[in-house]
């Protein structure tokens, strides 16, 4: 802000105290005119910048600032003006708009400063002419409604100097959100969008492109602040980080521009949002060349992108490939040729008009000092013989917004006037009136364009997207796409990728990024005391997956699925048990099936020669209910292989537990009955009686009884049942029968130990019995094995993972099965067929000699 500004804006709001309060005023300071005008009965002002530049005094406040020199006329300014005049010349000569009432217009040069823009406004409010002494100050301001002004700096101070007073400022081109605030700027409306939507717009466009990594310059004001306050807001949000953001002005020393350039040099990011006014980025754009700040990728506000001035600056190309927002196309029936028809302009303001035409022209009206190479003006130059800014009328966008903002006074006194076929009155209406109806208009241009004002006084916010093109050597601006506000998020931003060329005049699309982008199958880890842009690509955890780029987490897969090795997506988790089909278990089934068939041959000998001494005597009956029991054991060691089901886990325990017992109870059937037999040899012994086939047969299912009682209670408490092991390992399900209830497996292991223990005890008693006759070392040669394998089996079948456990139990069934077959029934057989006689009734009753 202008320090000027900051005296002047204490001085007016003296002054609006004053006249607030009716209290006597007169004119301050030297009287300033309009640089075009017209009489009407209501008159409608207006504030341009038609000088960019000022000349820069000393002020030191010490004596009375001199005269602001304006410098460097700006064609588009006329160009606005220009406008201007033709919406109210078009609404005079209507005869439906305003009958009866003409509208006419005083237009003030600001010279792009704050304190000229507040000094004109008042001016158009309060008029230049001396009132008379003493006479209270309440008069009405001179004008309806001003239209301006094109710098959001300017309009700000324009717009809290006239609010207390309720004349509206209508801007074309001011678009800094900060005007938004209407309790600081009630009067204020804009015929354009705020720029808190084109921040937005501008965010989700660097996003759409994939710069992640961008840079920002901004004008060091009020426009390029707050615009750069809601840029860097939105860009977070969608995961843009700034790299930079500097701020700049045309005043600003050589030493803050130095340091600038050092910061772009020492940058990484390639794409550099520019929030500037185009007299700040002609400054840059010199300095940038000097020091060869070339090749970046530019994004532009509508301040700059659609200015044909700035593109005939930018004579090194820096801006090529540039890409921005403009106000969407349209066209005024008419104004094209108006503009162009530079003549009435003599008659609304022949001093400005003068150094307009000499401008436009590059010559000069003949004066003393003109040298001989100066080109004398003849007043009849053609505008069609020369081709510049002002001929360009790419801005018409811009034009059109002061068109519509003419034309909402206009509707608006028309409606206040109560005109139909005539206006009733003429008179000026009450200001605050006139405002409270201007912010709820709503009609259509004469080309069907739809006008409102929301609850802030903007329109909805529409854009262009603008690409700098070379074409031939000429600078085109195209359009490649659009952004619509209103429209939902993901249809706001359309694009057409393949049309837009580049920085350096290439199609292919520039990177900007901190980091490259992670792929699939890992997640972005922000580096310490950096932006979240710049970040490492951490691979995702066994059994995580990431399946997107970019992605900030990892997605643990569920229970069934595991990571594949690439971490892009969960595949099904294998699937392990102890299967026919593969190699362990062919060979179990096949050592189980080759045991049950022994035990059935080994059965069928014995069947064939039962009326042998060796069978009669070693209890025919219980060694087929042994055979039997066996084979069921080599069998049942079947059901413990193939995928378990509810009914496997149920019958492979059971049937084991039973089957055993069954075993078990015959073998210790089979040593009482030695035991038994050798006491029944003594003299006086009849012990034989109490223990004789019935006896034996009872035992036996006593023994089996008791197991069966333990296995249904087992089965009613807490039965097996099929389980899913995900714990054992992670990258696989283990299929497996859970027990269940463990007191009822261990039950059953522990009641098989009893007895097997209890057998190898009597077995071992009997061991010393007379040799030809005594079975009871084979006995306790079995039950040695088998308690061996079984006290062996504990700690494998717990240590065991996955299918091995099952395995483990297996080859616990198989080897005591075999250890009890191969050394109860393995000696008798091999008599039988090898040496059958010895299977008589002498070598059996012989007795070995006594020691």
């Amino acid at each position: 802000m202008e320090p000027a500004f900051v005296l002047l804006h204490v001085v007016m709001s003296f002054i609006n105290f004053s006249r607030a309060n009716g209290t006597a005023c007169t004119l301050r300071g030297e009287t300033v005119y309009p640089q075009l005008s017209k009489d009407g009965d209501i008159i409608v002002g207006g504030i341009f910048p038609f000088h960019s530049r000022w000349e820069i005094t000393d002020l030191s406040y010490l004596i009375m600032p001199p005269t602001m020199k304006c410098m460097s006329l700006d064609f588009s300014t006329f160009q606005f003006s220009q406008t201007l005049i033709f919406a109210i010349e078009e609404i005079n000569n209507s005869s439906s708009l305003l009958p009866g009432v003409s509208l006419g217009y005083k237009i003030y040069d600001t010279c792009s400063s704050t304190a000229m823009g507040v000094r004109m406004a008042m001016a158009l409010m309060n008029g230049n002419d001396n009132t008379v002494l003493g006479e209270p100050c309440t008069k009405p301001a001179q004008v309806q409604a001003i239209i301006g002004e094109t710098y959001s700096s300017v309009s700000m101070a324009v717009a809290m100097s006239i609010g207390p007073f309720s004349i509206p400022l209508i801007s074309h081109y001011s678009t800094c959100e900060c005007l938004s605030d209407k309790r600081k700027y009630p009067s204020f409306l804009r015929t354009i969008p705020s720029d808190y939507y084109q921040s937005r717009a501008l965010a989700e466009m660097v996003r759409h492109f994939g710069w992640t990594w961008v840079g920002a310059i901004r004008t060091d004001d009020d426009y390029g602040n707050s615009g750069m306050a809601t840029f860097t807001k939105v860009a977070e949000q969608l995961g843009v980080c700034l790299e930079y953001s500097l701020p700049f002005f045309r005043t600003y020393s050589q030493e803050k521009i130095l340091r600038i350039i050092d910061q772009l040099k020492m940058s990484t990011s390639r794409v550099i949002v520019a929030f500037l006014d185009i007299w700040d980025l002609e400054i840059l754009l010199e300095v940038f060349f000097e020091h060869n700040i070339t090749a970046y990728q530019w994004v532009g506000t509508e301040a700059w992108i659609f200015d044909p001035v700035l593109a005939t600056m930018d004579k090194h190309n820096i801006l090529q490939g540039a890409i921005g927002l403009a106000i969407p196309k349209t066209e005024v029936t008419g104004l094209k040729d108006f503009i162009l028809d530079i003549k009435p302009l003599k008659t609304a303001g022949s001093a400005i008009f003068t150094k307009f035409w000499e401008a436009l022209f590059q010559c000069k009206y003949a004066v003393q000092n003109d040298t001989e190479d100066s080109i004398i003006c003849t007043g009849e130059e053609k505008l069609s013989k020369i081709e510049n800014t002002f001929t360009d009328l790419s801005l018409m966008p811009a034009f059109s917004n002061v068109y519509k903002g003419v034309y909402a006074i206009a509707h608006t006194l028309h409606t206040i006037l109560g005109c139909n076929e005539t206006c009733p009155t003429k008179k000026q209406p009450d200001p605050l009136t006139f405002l409270e109806n201007l912010k709820q208009l709503r009609f259509k241009t004469k080309d069907g364009e739809e006008v409102y004002f929301d609850k802030n006084g903007e329109p909805a916010a529409r854009y262009d997207i603008i690409n700098w093109q070379t074409s031939k050597q000429q600078l085109e601006f195209v359009a490649i796409g659009s952004y619509v506000s209103t429209f939902p998020a993901h249809d706001r931003l359309v694009v057409n990728m393949t049309s837009a060329v580049w920085a350096q005049n290439t199609k292919q699309l520039p990177t900007s990024v901190c980091s490259e982008s992670c792929p699939p199958g890992t997640r972005k880890a922000v580096q310490k005391g950096r932006p979240v842009c710049c970040f490492d690509c951490i691979p995702c955890a066994e059994g995580e997956i990431s399946n997107m780029t970019d992605s900030i987490k990892c997605e643990q897969c569920n229970q069934d699925s595991w990571s594949n090795p690439q971490r892009d997506k969960c595949v099904k988790k294998e699937i392990e048990y102890l299967s026919f089909a593969e190699t362990m278990g062919i060979f179990l089934t096949v050592v189980s099936i080759i045991g049950a068939f022994m035990t059935m041959v080994m059965l069928l000998i014995f069947l064939r020669y039962k009326n042998t001494p060796i069978v009669k005597a070693n209890n025919s009956e219980l060694s087929f209910l042994l055979l039997f029991s066996l084979t069921l054991c080599f069998l049942c060691s079947l059901t413990f292989i193939g995928q378990p089901s509810e009914w496997s886990c149920m019958l492979r325990h059971t049937a084991f537990g039973i089957t055993f017992v069954l075993c078990i109870s015959c073998v210790l059937g089979k040593t009482i009955v030695v035991l038994m037999a050798f006491r029944a040899t003594l003299p006086g012994s009849n012990v034989m009686k109490w223990f004789g086939p019935p006896q034996q047969r009872l035992s036996v299912l006593a023994f089996t009884f008791i197991q069966v009682l333990i296995c249904v209670l087992w089965l009613i408490i807490s039965p097996p049942f099929p389980f899913k092991n995900l714990k054992r390992y992670k990258e696989k399900i283990i299929l497996e029968c859970h027990l269940g209830s463990s007191i009822g497996f261990w039950a059953v292991l522990g009641y098989i130990g009893v007895l097997a223990l209890l057998c190898f005890v009597l077995a071992f008693l009997a061991r010393k019995l007379p040799d030809n006759f005594n079975e009871a070392k084979f006995i306790t040669f079995s039950m040695l094995i088998f308690c061996a394998v079984w006290i062996t089996f504990i700690p494998s079948y717990v240590s065991s993972p996955g299918k091995f456990t099952v395995a483990v139990e297996i080859f616990a069934i198989l080897a005591s099965s075999f250890g009890l077959l191969f050394c109860i029934f393995l000696p008798k057989c091999y008599i039988i067929i090898m040496k059958p006689e010895k299977n008589t009734k002498k070598p059996l009753m012989g007795k070995a000699q006594v020691k």
